[in-house]
């Protein structure tokens, strides 16, 4: 509550009040969980009578410490105590709803945060009724993030939210009930009823929880702020949004909703979405540009979700519209994480790009990400679909793509580690006593191992889509979906009209960097042989020669400096991924879509590798993306860099970003904004997806490297997100800095 006063808060004044809110409630995070190598999901920790500290295994595998809420404890309906299958999952998400804590900020023109992880009170993670032992061998031996149990990775149609509300969502659940009868129809219909129910509960007692601080207000701006919080959330619990600023509320509560579920955080085309509310509120007088800019950044600072701006319509006209740049103007004023795409192409509104890169070089945050949109269509087309579907795809993930609640795609879930490949196939070759070790036979070992580790992913796929719904269906993403609901059937199970799913490769400049070295080293030049090589990776290269040896091994023109060996390795690999994902679909006919991307996983992947003979030692970080490892070259070169990354593209739909760091001293040049926009469209012109960018000073990060209190406000676009870089492990945060020194 504040002080009574005649001060009238501007709209900057409480933008700047509630990114200082949401910096204290950063770092008591960073207190009480520890580090943060994800994206800034906006979670709120609950009060601290009400919190639970716990130490639980993610669903990666990955051991994570996390905040539980004392008031809920989940009903297993399973021997292992777990619980799984509709019914259970939308009971428990039920009681976790009217369970979570009120949270309203007066400053705020919309209500609500959100403070738990659904996710984190799952375990087991999987049924084991659902028995995949059949494919743990070979999952094991090549280390594959095979896809069973993986959650959301798809994007809703918040248009379906908009259009009914949550009554009107319930009514529909009732009539499409009526018409698919049977146990398992009845089970999922029970689901996502308790979750519309348990959403009309939380929204209601918000709303009576505005009311009430209304009451004890003093101060009239913010008094009558939260009278139009109750307001508004009462309408909300049961009608559809009227307004823009309905429109924002109706779309945060879905988003938290999301992200608490399964931490699902896509939104899709925002600007289009949001624009009918918009033009109809200026027309009728009753929204400001200032106001709307205001909403948009009340939303952002509780919902990091992956938007696009611009971009075709179905008949390939560009809907950049007034509101897309608002919502950039939103994000420029907040300088906090964001995750928004901005649309470059030929037919894309020029000022979009402009005011983009704009803010980019002013703010140094990493946002926006720029999306070559029209070579991402063009490459879903070659999955066989028109380009009037194609078009209807909106960025809703990291580096993937999405129709809006039509499509099930699991992006950024599956991955294979290219290094891993290798190193079985290496170890293939020299345990073999009937073979002679050549490059050739490597080549040929290492695609033979590729295509069997994509043949375990896709029967894993299959797997996954036959028994998700009877583990954690996708009950909240499936309620704005079209079809789970009018068939009775989880997103998961074939609830909607198109299934492609991703699969990444990973580690592409280890592997061909390795490639190259044991070519010119082993093969070319006879520095040393196989089996010397072989003992010098067993022992990490800890023999009295072998710093030496890992020197002049790592030494050779590397992937990315232009016209090498590792260069046409590079490529070669990134097509012949390419040409085994697309040579058949699973063995039940689902359509798979490749891409190279390790999203934060480059850590992860590294462990499970040995020693390779690009130089790299035991267990390290694996190179990211399409990337080259950092040094690549002397001079860094952009162009150099945006050639190469351009030149491994997956080419069906979904991106392979490139990675660039920039130092600021550029960007005070006169002709800044026109190099960095150069670099843009030519990488989009070689075919390039996305760039994710960074314009960060050397020593400012090296300073925050060390010590994270110093700039607890530093933002870092690290892979497909951005976060406060302070939040990140001492450990991924290397891995940034190793970027920025080398660039």
């Amino acid at each position: 509550m504040c002080p009574a006063s005649d001060h009238y808060f501007s709209y900057q004044q409480r933008i700047d009040a509630l990114r200082a809110t949401k910096q204290r409630y950063t770092q008591e995070k960073w207190n009480v969980i520890g580090s943060m190598d994800f994206d800034d999901h906006a979670l709120i920790l609950p009060p601290p009578e009400s919190r639970h500290i716990v130490n639980v295994i993610s669903g990666s595998g990955v051991p994570i410490t996390d905040v539980l809420l004392k008031e809920f404890q989940p009903k297993s309906n399973h021997p292992s105590g777990g619980f799984f299958g509709p019914e259970a999952c939308g009971e428990n998400f039920k009681a976790l709803l009217m369970a979570h804590p009120v949270y309203i900020d007066p400053m705020s023109s919309l209500a609500g945060g959100y403070m738990v992880n659904f996710l984190s009170y799952r375990d087991p993670f999987w049924n084991p009724d659902f028995d995949y032992s059949h494919l743990h061998e070979q999952q094991q031996r090549y280390k594959l993030y095979h896809g069973i149990g993986a959650v959301q990775h798809f994007c809703q149609d918040l248009q379906i939210g908009f259009d009914l509300g949550w009554a009107g969502i319930l009514e529909k659940i009732h009539r499409f009930r009526a018409i698919n009868t049977g146990t398992e129809a009845g089970a999922f219909y029970d689901g996502l009823e308790a979750v519309v129910q348990g959403m009309q509960n939380w929204i209601g007692r918000t709303a009576k929880a505005a009311r009430e601080m209304s009451v004890a207000e003093s101060h009239p701006q913010l008094r009558q702020n939260l009278v139009e919080l109750a307001d508004m959330n009462e309408r909300l619990v049961n009608h559809s949004p009227a307004t823009f600023r309905d429109a924002c509320q109706w779309m945060l509560w879905y988003q938290m909703a999301g992200k608490m579920y399964n931490m699902s955080g896509s939104l899709g085309k925002i600007d289009q979405l949001l624009f009918p509310f918009y033009e109809r509120d200026k027309a009728a007088d009753m929204l400001s540009d200032e106001e709307a800019i205001f909403h948009l950044a009340c939303h952002l600072i509780q919902d990091t979700s992956y938007m696009q701006l611009g971009g075709p319509d179905a008949s390939g006209q560009d809907k950049t519209n007034h509101l897309s740049l608002l919502v950039l103007e939103a994000a420029h004023r907040l300088k906090i994480p964001a995750n928004i795409g901005v649309c470059v192409g030929e037919s894309i509104d020029a000022q979009l790009l402009q005011r983009g890169l704009e803010i980019m070089l002013a703010d140094k945050t990493g946002i926006p990400k720029f999306l070559g949109i029209e070579n991402t269509i063009k490459g879903f087309e070659r999955n066989g679909y028109p380009p009037e579907l194609a078009r209807q795809r909106a960025y809703s993930g990291c580096h993937w793509s999405a129709l809006p609640g039509r499509e099930y795609t699991v992006n950024d879930c599956v991955k294979v580690n290219f290094a891993r490949i290798f190193e079985v196939a290496f170890e293939d070759i020299l345990g073999d006593p009937e073979t002679t070790p050549s490059v050739n036979e490597l080549w040929r070992r290492f695609e033979h191992h590729l295509g069997a580790a994509l043949d375990v992913i896709r029967e894993s796929l299959d797997f996954q889509l036959e028994h998700m719904h009877q583990v954690f269906p996708e009950l909240v993403l499936d309620l704005l979906c079209h079809g789970p609901i009018e068939r009775g059937l989880d997103a998961s199970h074939g609830g909607v009209e198109y299934i492609n799913l991703g699969i990444d490769g990973a580690g592409l400049a280890t592997t061909a960097d390795s490639f190259a070295a044991v070519e010119q080293r082993v093969e070319k030049e006879q520095r040393l042989t196989w089996k010397e090589l072989k003992r010098l990776l067993d022992t990490d290269w800890q023999s009295p020669e072998g710093e030496r040896m890992r020197l002049m091994m790592k030494s050779i023109p590397r992937y990315g400096s232009g016209d090498s060996r590792a260069d046409d390795y590079g490529i070669r690999i990134a097509r012949t991924f390419s040409r085994l994902v697309k040579e058949k679909p699973t063995p039940n006919g689902y359509n798979l879509i490749p891409g190279i991307f390790s999203w934060a996983a480059t850590i992860l992947m590294g462990k499970d590798v040995g020693a390779t003979p690009n130089g790299r030692r035991v267990g390290e970080a694996i190179s990211h993306g399409p990337n080259p490892d950092p040094g690549f070259r002397k001079d860094g070169a952009p162009t150099a860099l945006a050639t190469i990354t351009a030149a491994v593209q997956q080419k069906f739909g979904n991106a392979s970003p490139m990675q660039i760091e920039l130092d600021p001293g550029f960007a005070r040049e006169d002709d800044a904004i026109a190099y960095t926009g150069h670099l843009v469209k030519t990488h989009f012109s070689l075919g390039g997806t996305q760039i994710n960018m960074n314009i960060l000073n050397k020593q400012k990060i090296l300073e925050a490297h060390q010590d994270p209190g110093k700039y607890p406000d530093l933002i870092v676009r690290v892979t497909g997100f951005s976060a406060y870089f302070g939040s990140l492990s001492k450990e991924f945060r290397q891995l940034v800095v190793d970027r920025i020194l080398a660039e």
